[in-house]
């Protein structure tokens, strides 16, 4: 076992894409802890497939590394808020946070949200100032908006006293000074080494370890991750669970691991201030205290912030239902969930009135996306509804709040005006505007609401060159209606397969979202409507054959390519009539009420 002032627990925490994981893999790198002529992916800590396919950072996983003697245990974090109760939960493992920054962005929302965390926690951060080597490149002018961030965030002088390093991941260099040179990162693991405090845990005293983050294995079954507070664990013991409501079971361990790289190691034994893995703990959950038996004594748990968005999570009732997926009851999708509620702390599910539809929530449309994603490449089918804002009473003057978020938006000048507009109509106000090398810098405030189903909008009027940070803020005023979808849809009025030449008719009626050969279903949404209002169509209409020929008989069949929507887009564009059926190989639109004549007679007794 390593000596504690020999420790280093570290987590490292950024914006989205500012160069977390490859910050991991140039540290794997400097350490030697792989041979030379090893090949190894890059972003290695990034082991989920979304995360690979996303270039994001869903999951918070823990490593080890050996360099100068000294053992750091680092927490890779996800940088996006929607993820932001693995980041609120992993804070409270280390003792220090590497706070990463682009070069030429500065701090962005993420890294306001994960440094307001890190900061209330006490933690002292240590400043990487990351792609230098970015054309255009400004490093010392990220340093003084990191520290006037510090500052909005009401740091101690403490923690507004950082050190900072400049450094390259991509590269694998590290220097305490732009002016110097360098070729290794060093001088990042002497900084490391030098400002974050080893653990203070006491091996003698009676074991106590916080359960922080879950996993799973076909093998041992349930693995609880956390840091060793105090006290020494060992194979074969025995051990009390502090369970969250105060009770106290006892367990035995079969199974303890270590980390060391991107493997797991077996230990007999482990002792204060280490971030282990234990297995033979069947009911744990994330915020449960391992504790010595004969003395139990809970951790304070770290609250994690409330969902402030919802969705309803159905039993497919389409007419292709288990066509494509083998998992459809509503006892397997309720079972799935509540698994996920295991180690997802920031997700909650409720009971209907119907058994076959259950409310999720959770912190953003990302977060419930990932898992509807995840459920899919698992074999389940289900419906889901558009998503909601949680709204709240006050206790007070009992108004109506709802929630707001800090949105910064990057365009180039040319997109401004239609910018503003869009973000006028959804109820934003503007905060402030900077101008930076003829791409512009804008910061609303602007109700949750106000945002769903505006990202594609956004992407569409800046033809794909805008870039759209949001966070929560605070729960505010309610601010009324707001602005919907402005098209209809076109709505297939038969089960049929999609013909060419139908298609081909229609795109004068507005934009088609199938391909010909597509197996539709009455009130399945094949298309967008060029008007206010939703229209039903035929997509089987086939070209009338006869032997006499006439002008035009011989023109080919040209379509459009169709507008495809991935599972986020859709989820968007759909309105509070309207569902996503998600099944492993297909995402379709439809409406709630699939009939035509129930779903007009359903219309005319809304609006009377």
């Amino acid at each position: 076992m390593t000596p504690l002032e020999k420790i280093r627990n570290i987590a490292i925490i950024a914006h989205v894409d500012h160069g977390k994981t490859t910050l991991v893999d140039a540290l794997f790198k400097g350490a030697h802890m792989f041979r030379d002529n090893q090949r190894v992916q890059e972003r290695a800590m990034d082991s989920n497939d979304q995360e690979r396919e996303r270039g994001i950072t869903i999951l918070a996983k823990t490593t080890s590394l050996h360099w100068g003697g000294y053992r750091f245990n680092i927490v890779d974090t996800p940088g996006h808020a929607d993820f932001g109760g693995e980041v609120e939960r992993v804070l409270s493992m280390v003792d220090s946070v590497l706070l990463v920054v682009d070069a030429f962005d500065g701090p962005m929302p993420q890294t306001k949200f994960v440094t307001r965390k890190a900061l209330a926690l006490g933690l002292r951060p240590i400043v990487v100032i990351n792609k230098v080597d970015r054309p255009g490149a400004r490093p010392v002018w990220s340093q003084d908006q990191v520290f006037d961030l510090l500052i909005e965030l009401g740091a101690t002088e403490e923690q507004l006293d950082f050190p900072c390093v400049f450094a390259s991941a991509k590269l694998g260099y590290a220097m305490l000074d732009m002016n110097e040179a360098s070729d290794s990162l060093d001088p990042l693991f002497d900084t490391i080494v030098k400002h974050c405090p080893h653990p203070t845990g006491r091996p003698d005293a009676p074991l106590q370890m916080l359960v922080t983050l879950m996993d799973w294995s076909d093998f041992v079954g349930q693995i609880g991750i956390g840091r060793i507070v105090n006290g020494r664990i060992k194979v074969g013991e025995t051990v009390g669970l502090v369970k969250r409501d105060g009770s106290i079971q006892q367990h035995k361990v079969t199974q303890l691991y270590g980390f060391e790289g991107l493997s797991r190691i077996q230990q007999t034994e482990a002792s204060a201030g280490e971030i282990v893995a234990i297995a033979g703990i069947a009911d744990i959950r994330v915020g449960e205290t391992i504790a010595d038996a004969s003395t139990p004594v809970a951790l304070e748990y770290v609250d994690i912030d409330e969902p402030t968005i919802s969705m309803m999570f159905m039993v497919n009732a389409g007419p292709f239902a288990g066509q494509d997926g083998k998992l459809i009851q509503s006892r397997r999708i309720r079972e799935r969930l509540q698994k996920e509620l295991q180690h997802n702390v920031a997700l909650r599910v409720e009971d209907t009135d119907s058994p076959d539809s259950f409310k999720v929530s959770g912190r953003g449309e990302l977060h419930l996306s990932v898992l509807i994603e995840t459920m899919r490449r698992e074999g389940f089918e289900l419906c889901v509804s558009r998503p909601e804002v949680i709204l709240h009473i006050d206790p007070v003057t009992g108004e109506k709040l709802e929630p707001y978020e800090d949105v910064t938006i990057d365009i180039p000048e040319a997109y401004m005006g239609v910018t503003m507009e869009h973000m006028g109509n959804r109820k934003a106000e503007m905060q402030d505007m900077g101008n930076e090398g003829g791409r512009l810098r804008l910061h609303f405030k602007i109700p949750s609401r106000g945002l769903i189903g505006f990202r594609n909008e956004f992407m569409t009027d800046t033809r794909g060159e805008g870039l759209i940070h949001s966070l929560f803020s605070h729960y505010g005023p309610h601010k009324g209606d707001l602005v919907g979808r402005k098209n209809g849809v076109l709505i297939s009025m038969d089960q049929c397969e999609a013909v060419g030449f139908a298609l081909m008719n229609l795109e004068e009626r507005g934009v088609i979202f199938i391909q010909p050969g597509t197996k539709c279903y009455e009130g399945m949404i094949v298309g967008e409507h060029a008007r206010e209002n939703d229209l039903v169509v035929n997509v089987a209409k086939a070209k009338k054959l006869s032997n006499m020929r006439s002008s035009g008989s011989d023109e080919a069949t040209r379509i459009t390519p169709p507008r495809e929507h991935t599972l986020e887009q859709a989820l968007e564009y759909i309105e509070s009539d309207e569902l996503v059926e998600v099944t492993p190989n297909f995402i379709r639109m439809r409406k709630r009420v699939l009939d035509t004549n129930e779903r007009k007679k359903s219309e005319k007794r809304s609006d009377a």
